[in-house]
């Protein structure tokens, strides 16, 4: 093993293509998977930053921003389940947003309790701001979208659907896939997504035990006039219908195993290029009485070495990458798990390009040093 090193260090140079090529291909697999991770992790946003643990809608939900009105009276469904330890309702939709030029902009309205407990306030608003939401007609937003609506700021007044509505406050983080998002509070979004009074969207659950929400989801399963999830299962399904719907997946995964065949191709023929110039030191080894499996060995070793170095080049600059996505708005996902797999991916690419270039070895024998 220490040979193999200090092989690779010495013809750097000869190495160095190989090395980046398997560092490109871990970069891309792993900058191209978290991105789509992070698209798709806001259209899940209602339910990853509430602290409900079951969701109970209309049948054949597919995602959570494409809930249908349902009756009211579903809270008592949900109550009268021996495991729940508190119910609210929730209302969500898109609306259409008047702005000042006279444009408009489909938005996403949520509507939901906004006491402390509340289940389905999003995480980011402050106590002041649900205290300032209690006022009817009052509305928070996500400052990055205060350009894609018109306005300039907290004071701003604006039109949903026809209701004047007063701007209090802005969170942060929030930004929307389809439209940008609009909190408010129950009564305030009922008009805004025109409503009747005794229908909502979603009935939220809280579990004495989150343990139990999945038996409690499997019970409600039971009966077809609902939709139950838990909260993961829920999110998982908003993000994976956006994923099939927008076939984003296919166009990401398809630019990423671009990546890992150019790198492959380019590590393999570098690996090649490489013993093939050290043939007449391999002739050496040989008449030394080296045994040819020891020398195909070493260039295995080389092979994973160059995987090794070229990963641990790719990672940090992902990192890198990443946050230069999250500064100009974009939003990038690193997972430990994602991280692993674009590493044991690229390090199998690095193997089989050894494994091609062990063709330069065959015909390796003592009487090359004659020649």
């Amino acid at each position: 093993m220490s040979y193999a090193l200090s092989t690779l260090w010495y013809d750097r140079q000869r190495y160095l293509p190989g090395v980046l090529a398997v560092g490109f291909s871990a970069l891309l697999i792993a900058l191209q998977c978290g991105l789509l991770l992070g698209l798709f992790s806001i259209t899940s946003i209602p339910v990853d930053h509430t602290t409900a643990d079951i969701w109970l809608g209309a049948p054949e939900v597919l995602s959570v921003d494409l809930g249908r009105p349902i009756r009211e009276a579903s809270l008592a469904r949900l109550a009268s389940q021996p495991e729940i330890e508190r119910v609210e309702i929730y209302l969500q939709g898109f609306s259409y947003w008047s702005k000042p030029d006279g444009g408009t902009e489909l938005c996403m309205v949520i509507g939901s309790r906004l006491d402390e407990n509340a289940l389905g306030k999003v995480k980011e608003l402050s106590k002041d701001l649900y205290l300032q939401l209690s006022e009817p007609g009052t509305i928070v937003i996500d400052e990055s979208d205060l350009g894609r609506l018109g306005v300039k700021g907290v004071g701003d007044h604006a039109e949903v659907a026809g209701n004047r509505v007063r701007i209090v406050g802005l969170t942060t983080g929030l930004k929307s896939l389809a439209g940008p998002y609009v909190f408010c509070s129950i009564n305030t979004a009922r008009p805004l997504l025109r409503v009747f009074p005794d229908q909502i969207t979603y009935v939220l659950g809280k579990c004495f035990n989150p343990k139990d929400a999945a038996t409690v989801v499997s019970r409600l399963k039971e009966n077809q006039n609902v939709s139950a999830f838990t909260s993961p299962e829920f999110s998982l399904r908003s993000r994976m219908h956006w994923l099939l719907k927008t076939k984003a997946g296919i166009a990401l995964g398809y630019a990423a195993a671009l990546g890992l065949l150019v790198g492959a191709v380019v590590t393999s023929q570098t690996l090649y290029s490489a013993t093939a110039a050290s043939l007449r030191e391999f002739a050496v080894l040989r008449a030394m009485g080296i045994p040819r499996w020891r020398m195909q060995f070493m260039v295995m070793q080389q092979s994973l070495f160059v995987g090794i170095i070229g990963v641990g080049l790719a990672l940090p600059a992902v990192h890198a990458l990443a946050a230069v996505a999250d500064y100009f708005g974009g939003r990038v996902e690193l997972p430990i798990w994602l991280q692993s797999i674009a590493a044991v991916v690229t390090l199998t690419m690095a193997l089989f390009s050894g494994l091609f270039a062990l063709r330069s070895l065959r015909n390796v024998e003592p009487a090359a040093l004659l020649r």
